[in-house]
């Protein structure tokens, strides 16, 4: 029996529906990278803090946002704004970590470490979702906790305590990542960005005491190019995860950990990794996938 033209036809449109979520996450992985590499070649050029490339960020992001809803006629609304301001909070102290983890360390452990919030993400909830908590899922847990410890101390002798601004950023995020599912049940995602671009600058101001000035014009470029990477970043994962699964996009959003362990060489002489730092990566990538897999949706 013949498939009808139109089943067939939307069969095809959501392949490729589902094709773009790929590229679109897999992009994001990429522009995430790109925007800590831009920090890394500006150093050579100019002197920027962490916390200035996390202000021009948010304002960059937040300027966007608002030409967007302009354009449309909209105006953001906020129902339940302890949901806003928790992911707002907890996003921009994750942007600020991570920053100044690539300022400070490795530009492949600031990535790597930054990729642990889904760890995170699993410890809180095992925390505070008593009715989806989940041994097997701790077990994991278990498994991505020796994989990070091999990522600090590679050597097995002296930890680097610049790796710990990594670690934090992926705290911050996990909690972050919590705060957004909760937000999403009462708010779309460009009110949610909205408020996360133009608050999260208002709460990075405070930590631009003595750092903050009138950029130049090779100042301004790593400022915008930094900031319009991550921007990118964050709206191709937005939309990449419209059309694939939690596993599929949690499995390409991990791609960023191997990216960053093969580029970093190659594009800012990083160190290349130990084979301790491979497998500490490797455990922390197979961690994340896994517990996509067994992943609950928050209640």
């Amino acid at each position: 029996m013949a498939v009808p033209a139109s089943q067939t036809r939307q069969a095809d449109l959501a392949r490729h529906r589902q094709l773009l979520g790929w590229l679109a996450v897999f992009g994001s992985a990429v522009f995430f990278y790109l925007a800590t590499a831009i920090i890394s070649w500006g150093r050579s050029y100019v002197t920027i803090s962490a916390t200035y490339y996390t202000f021009a960020r948010f304002v960059l992001g937040f300027v966007l946002v608002g030409t967007v809803f302009v354009l449309k006629g909209h105006r953001p609304s906020c129902n339940h704004v302890h949901y806003i301001f928790g992911r707002t909070v907890t996003n921009a102290l994750a942007v600020l970590c991570f920053y100044k983890a690539v300022d400070v360390s490795s530009l492949a452990s600031a990535n790597i470490l930054n990729m642990t919030y889904p760890v995170f993400v699993a410890i809180f909830s095992w925390i505070t979702l008593r009715d989806q908590r989940d041994t097997v899922a701790l077990g994991i847990v278990g498994l991505a906790s020796l994989g990070i410890w091999l990522i600090l101390d590679p050597a097995g002798t002296t930890l680097d305590w610049n790796n710990y601004w990594g670690l934090l950023s992926g705290l911050f995020a996990g909690v972050s990542i919590i705060y957004l599912n909760l937000s999403r049940q009462f708010h779309d995602a460009q009110t949610i960005l909205f408020y996360m671009f133009g608050l999260g600058a208002l709460c990075i101001l405070p930590f631009l005491h003595g750092t903050i000035f009138l950029p130049r014009p090779l100042d301004l470029f790593f400022l915008l190019t930094c900031s319009i990477a991550g921007i990118l970043g964050q709206y191709l994962l937005t939309y990449g995860f419209l059309y694939v699964t939690a596993v599929e996009g949690a499995v390409i959003s991990s791609s960023r950990i191997l990216i960053a362990a093969f580029l970093g060489p190659f594009l800012v002489a990083d160190p290349p990794l130990t084979a301790t730092g491979w497998l500490g990566a490797a455990l922390l990538f197979a961690a994340n996938v896994a517990l996509a897999v067994r992943k609950k949706p928050f209640r």
